[in-house]
């Protein structure tokens, strides 16, 4: 059973720095794609960044490029979301996600696996 544990998250003044993490484990194949979602209240679930072999590194969310840093470290089997610069319209649940296969998409509905969130909280 796959199993994507995120951490990380909390409460920071706009500005500021937070780094997600999160561990995976279970049957995830090699080269699967992964991915980090926000959803922030009474809004839609939206892509925040990608990552596989197959299609690279994607930041879904355009003005998030060069604040957000998507990385991921395959012997530890841990993905990581590096946040600069952090404003308060970042406050959301932020997801961590993976699909079968190596493309990488920005909709929820075709990502299988899912963490249960990690709350990032931007005060100014």
């Amino acid at each position: 059973q796959v199993q994507l544990v995120e951490s990380g998250g909390g409460s920071v003044q706009s500005g500021g720095s937070l780094r997600l993490s999160c561990a995976a484990s279970g049957p995830i194949a090699a080269g699967s794609c992964m991915a980090w979602f926000r959803q922030a209240p009474g809004k839609e679930r939206e892509a925040v960044a990608s990552i596989s072999p197959t299609d690279g590194i994607t930041y879904h969310v355009v003005a998030e490029k060069g604040r957000f840093t998507i990385s991921q470290d395959n012997a530890k089997n841990t993905l990581y979301l590096q946040m600069n610069s952090l404003k308060t319209e970042d406050t959301a649940t932020y997801y961590c996600a993976a699909r079968d296969g190596g493309l990488c998409y920005s909709g929820a509905r075709l990502y299988k696996y899912w963490g249960q969130g990690t709350q990032v909280s931007v005060s100014s």
